[in-house]
């Protein structure tokens, strides 16, 4: 049986963040079921150039070790002043253990007194199949960065993102739903869902 023609499609989630695998699956919705990553996997090392390349590598690397069609995405934050930095490296801006506060901390620091606070979030998600095939998707939202952290939602840096097409909240003063309906990761999704034929 295709994949295509499957009930409800599974899809084995490279990633071990709860908070992206709940985006991920409320955007997909309940036409597909989100399998874990196998916690027998080891990391990923995401060491590709974009965003594509680093969400390449752990779609293929979950596909060759379940056998399964695989879901991946990475996502960077593109800000104007900083010369599209953090960029590829947004998850490890503020060093390779950094957590999101000390991500977050670092951009505000680093903006301080900067009249351009324009931005973009960019996502790339993939679908890498066990025959080789994949479906690439990308979504991107601009806006700019908060002179402050506002918010409890969300994550990463949710809480100093405030979009240009929303009302003047952060991500993280948003609802899930309201965040989903908007965001990058909300836009590459919902693109792959559509050629995926959900």
């Amino acid at each position: 049986m295709s994949f295509a023609s499957r009930a409800r499609r599974q899809l084995v989630a490279a990633t071990a963040n709860p908070h992206k695998l709940s985006e991920i699956a409320a955007i997909l919705g309940s036409a597909v079921e989100l399998l874990p990553r196998p916690s027998d996997l080891g990391e990923v090392i995401e060491d590709g150039p974009t965003l594509e390349a680093n969400a390449q590598l752990k779609a293929r690397a979950v596909c060759a070790h379940t056998g399964r069609a695989a879901v991946a995405d990475d996502t960077g934050l593109e800000v104007a002043a900083l010369g599209g930095l953090p960029g590829v490296r947004s998850a490890r801006y503020a060093g390779e253990r950094a957590e999101d506060a000390d991500n977050r901390a670092r951009l505000l620091v680093e903006l301080q007194g900067e009249a351009d606070r324009s931005a973009r979030f960019r996502t790339v998600a993939i679908v890498a199949f066990p025959d080789g095939s994949e479906l690439a998707a990308e979504g991107a939202i601009s806006g700019v960065i908060a002179e402050a952290s506002r918010g409890d939602q969300g994550f990463g840096y949710d809480p100093v993102f405030v979009p240009g097409e929303g009302d003047g909240r952060t991500f993280a003063e948003m609802s899930p739903e309201e965040k989903n309906a908007v965001s990058h990761r909300g836009r590459a999704f919902q693109a792959l869902a559509a050629q995926l034929g959900l």
